[in-house]
């Protein structure tokens, strides 16, 4: 890679303690597919039974990987057995030849564990439109089966690309008496605008879920956590949120079961939100890490619309980097947002700080104050609608010359 990739200031001192799951794992190698010296491909061999749920990009030029993975979902009934993933190349954009390399991947993988082609997940991350070889991945498979299995953090180092740091969370609830364990890995760091960046993020449980219930609770969450983050307002052309539920802890969540329900999507949410967030927090180039808060909208499409305007906003980001409390770019962001707002109402806020009502800027505004706020590495921007009772979150970072840098030289 001809771009430096420097540790993200927000990258966490070490990676998290993360149980076993029953039911499934993992084992990784180097591949050699495009880098060097390091593991680059992720297997994951889950027990029969084993329910599974995917939430993939909108992008209408969608990866090979996504494409079988929706049929396999679809034709396996939720279920699976193994998934397979590769970092350095997306095989998107790769025509009938990244078909034919998702379909051998995951038919080469199947036929080592006597299991049908549909209960094998494939995804792959990295340069777009670089046609592969299903054999620089599927000659690995049987050393890695046979080998010592990985641990979390080496799997979510085998996923990662510009990434500066493996991402991981986990969490446990109790359900009816018995312990449920969840654990999460997740990768990126650029294109990340998830409209279901390149993302990549895996969840896996314990408990027994059915595969409709599961993608029902993955799509929620989804929208809660990985559809509220943005780096750069790109959305990728692999994105996938993948959860697969072993049954091996003993724990069973059902649909009827409302309290049970409630307590293990809680936990479900906590993982994926941690995932989103360290994702921001890994954003190529960033300097600095962003919340914007939107409330008095008049519904909830709404206020993710401005908070997503806000958020994607090339001149909010850089002014955020230039540490500038420039707020007329607010201004500006919410203005192109397509939702109708009544400058009389609208309020501005930075840092906790009111900016701007009534159409103006507040006599009391302290720009020293705001400049102040901005220096810090968490920055806090609110915006009050005053239009109704919808309101959420959106997570984002700054906008520097690294990711300029990163991104020239992705390919070299």
């Amino acid at each position: 890679m001809g771009y430096d990739l420097k540790p993200s200031p927000f990258a966490p001192e070490r990676f998290p303690d993360m149980p076993e799951i029953a039911g499934a794992t993992l084992f990784t190698t180097a591949s050699g597919l495009k880098y060097q010296g390091r593991d680059d491909l992720l297997l994951v061999l889950l027990e029969e039974g084993t329910a599974a749920a995917g939430v993939f990009t909108r992008s209408a030029t969608a990866a090979a990987p996504v494409h079988w993975c929706r049929r396999a979902l679809r034709e396996s009934g939720g279920q699976a057995r193994m998934l397979v993933v590769n970092a350095g190349n997306a095989n998107a954009f790769t025509g009938r030849a990244g078909e034919e390399t998702a379909r051998i991947t995951a038919e080469e993988a199947a036929r080592l564990v006597d299991a049908a082609p549909q209960q094998v997940q494939v995804s792959s991350t990295g340069v777009i439109g670089e046609p592969f070889e299903a054999s620089g991945l599927t000659r690995h498979f049987p050393a890695m089966l046979a080998g010592a299995p990985a641990t979390w953090e080496e799997a979510a180092r085998a996923i990662m690309t510009t990434d500066t740091y493996p991402k991981g969370a986990a969490a446990t609830c109790t359900v009816n008496g018995k312990q449920v364990r969840i654990c999460g890995i997740a990768k990126g760091s650029g294109m990340i605008a998830p409209n279901m960046a390149t993302m990549l993020a895996y969840v896996f449980t314990d408990a027994a879920v059915p595969a409709p219930l599961l993608q029902k609770l993955l799509a929620e969450v989804v929208e809660e956590t990985f559809n509220r983050i943005t780096v750069d307002g790109d959305t990728s052309t692999n994105d996938t949120v993948l959860a697969f539920a072993t049954g091996k802890g003993g724990a069973k969540v059902e649909g009827d079961d409302t309290e049970t329900l409630s307590v293990f999507r809680k936990a479900l949410h906590a993982v994926c939100l941690d995932l989103a967030l360290q994702i921001v927090r890994d954003g190529e180039g960033i300097s600095k890490f962003v919340a914007v808060h939107v409330k008095g909208a008049p519904d909830e499409a709404a206020a993710r619309a401005v908070g997503m305007s806000i958020a994607n906003s090339p001149l909010v980001k850089t002014a955020v980097a230039g540490e500038d409390p420039n707020w007329g770019r607010i201004v500006m962001a919410v203005g192109k947002a397509g939702v109708p707002v009544d400058q009389q109402k609208l309020e501005i806020f930075i840092g906790g700080q009111l900016v701007a009502r009534n159409g103006a800027v507040v006599p009391e505004y302290s720009e020293s104050a705001a400049a102040e706020h901005m220096r810090g590495r968490e920055i806090d921007i609110a915006v009050d609608l005053h239009m109704g009772k919808a309101a959420l979150t959106v997570w984002t970072c700054d906008l520097t010359h690294a990711y300029i840098d990163i991104n020239a030289d992705y390919r070299s």
